[in-house]
Order: structure tokens, then sequence, then C-alpha cells
């Protein structure tokens, strides 16, 4: 069996708030060491209930976070940017489940610095149903039919993905109180708890389906102010809606929406309130 982990920080053991997660913060370093521990003991489970490949994608800000010479040593690491599939850059059909750790409520929502990619973002919706980076990339897997069989990270993560994907198996490590404290596992209790909890994903993955995205999605995006709408839509095929701070973008398919969506971050993320 072959599995595939996107590993966030800000749902990660233990971590509160923006110190932790950003790399010119004082807490950082030890952010990075707790993710690389959550992440270890998600691939120890996975190898103890039979996993032949681990493949770990570091999907955090500038994408290199993991410690990897800490890493468990039979994973593979994908590091870095730009990737042209971001946090789910690799996954193809040859995977038999994807798991998420390490993950967030989307913008706008209760739950430890939750947001959607970039903080110019209010909400996302792929046609009617409202998501983030979570629900997002479970359709990416949806798309090469791959099944999300499990997500970590607080509560409130946790409750969004059992919303979205029936049958998925969660582990929250951590409960919101406020957007930026939390009441926390100790980490060796929490990795106990990621790695007995991503052995039951695999025992389950014959229970959960993949989140098929639909045909031709349309991919609409608001931002917090104008002049990060006005931004994004620049990106040829967008268009503002009228009256509001919404960007549209009609997509030939969920791979197209997804490269859609980080341009369109990307570009907004550029906005100043001067």
């Amino acid at each position: 069996m072959k599995f595939y982990l996107s590993m966030d920080m800000e749902g990660v053991t233990a971590l509160p708030d923006y110190t932790y997660v950003m790399s010119k913060e004082p807490n950082y370093e030890r952010g990075r060491r707790l993710m690389t521990q959550d992440a270890n003991a998600i691939i120890q489970g996975a190898y103890e209930q039979g996993a032949a490949r681990f493949v770990i994608n570091d999907s955090h800000s500038k994408m290199n976070n993991l410690i990897a010479e800490d890493l468990h040593e039979e994973a593979e690491l994908i590091t870095g940017g730009v990737k042209r599939l971001s946090m789910v850059e690799g996954l193809d059909s040859s995977f038999d489940g994807l798991l998420l750790a390490g993950y967030h409520a989307r913008a706008g929502q209760k739950g430890v610095m939750s947001h959607a990619m970039v903080f110019a973002v209010r909400s996302m919706w792929i046609n009617e149903t409202e998501i983030g980076e979570l629900g997002f990339n479970a359709y990416v897997a949806g798309h090469f039919g791959v099944p999300v069989l499990f997500v970590a990270g607080d509560d409130c993560a946790c409750r969004e993905a059992e919303a979205l994907i029936p049958n998925v198996v969660t582990a929250a490590v951590k409960e919101s109180i406020t957007r930026s404290a939390v009441k926390t596992l100790h980490p060796k209790k929490a990795q106990q708890l990621l790695k007995e909890k991503t052995k039951e994903a695999i025992q389950n993955r014959g229970n959960v389906e993949p989140l098929v995205p639909p045909e031709s999605p349309l991919l609409r995006i608001e931002f917090t102010n104008y002049g990060e709408a006005e931004l994004a839509a620049m990106m040829p095929g967008c268009e503002i809606e009228e009256g509001t701070t919404v960007v549209r973008f009609q997509a030939k398919d969920i791979l197209e929406a997804y490269r859609a969506m980080l341009v369109m971050t990307e570009l907004a993320d550029q906005a100043k309130f001067c």
C-alpha cells in the first residue's frame, strides 16, 4: 500500500499562534520540531499497518519547514516551492489514500489560526460548496480517485472534515479556545493518538469514498477588500461579481480551478492598505 501525507502546520500539536508557524518568529524552531514529530508518528503508524511506500509533502508557507534529518527515514519528502499542485504536489491515482495533518479550519470559522491560503481570503466555494484548504485538497484527491482517509488538527478542523467526508477518521490533538489559544494534549500523548488513528484510518479505508469534484467547477473566492479582488481579477478568465469582493472563475476541471486559486490568492496577497 502507498500513502500520501500533506503536512500543514497550524494544526500541529501544542501550536497556539503565529509565533510558531512563521519563520522569523521566536517560537518557529519549536514549531518545526513539533511538526516533524507529529509527522513521524503518522508515518510510523502507516508502516505498522502495512504501508510499503509513504510520501510526505511539506504544505505550509514556503513548504520547507519539516526537519529532513529528523524525519522518519522510510518516508520520501517533497519540500520547497513553487509547486503546481501546492499542498498536494505529486499526488496521483497510484496512492491508496491521502492523509491530511496539521490542518486548520477554513477562513472565517472558529479554530486556531483559521484561514484559507492567505489572509486576503474571506471564503471560497466550488459551485455551492464552501471549502477551505482541506476541502480543496480533498477534491483534487477525488479527481485522481484517491480518498481522504485521515485528518488531524484542532477540533474545528476535524469537525469540518467529518462534515465534508463521510466516514473519515480524525484526530484532534488540541482544542481551540480562541483563534490564538488552545488546550492541547501533551506531545507524547498526541503522537500516540496520531499513530493509532493512522492505523485505524488505514483499516477503515474500504469505508471511505473519494470526494469526487463536480465537472467544470465554478470557483468563487471572496476577498476581504476590493483592492484584493481587483488584483485577483487580473488573471485572465476572472471577473468580479458586481457589488461584492467575490471573484469568479469557470474552470474546465478541478485541477484548473486549483491552479487558478493559487494564482488568484498570490495576486490578491500583493494588495496594500495604504
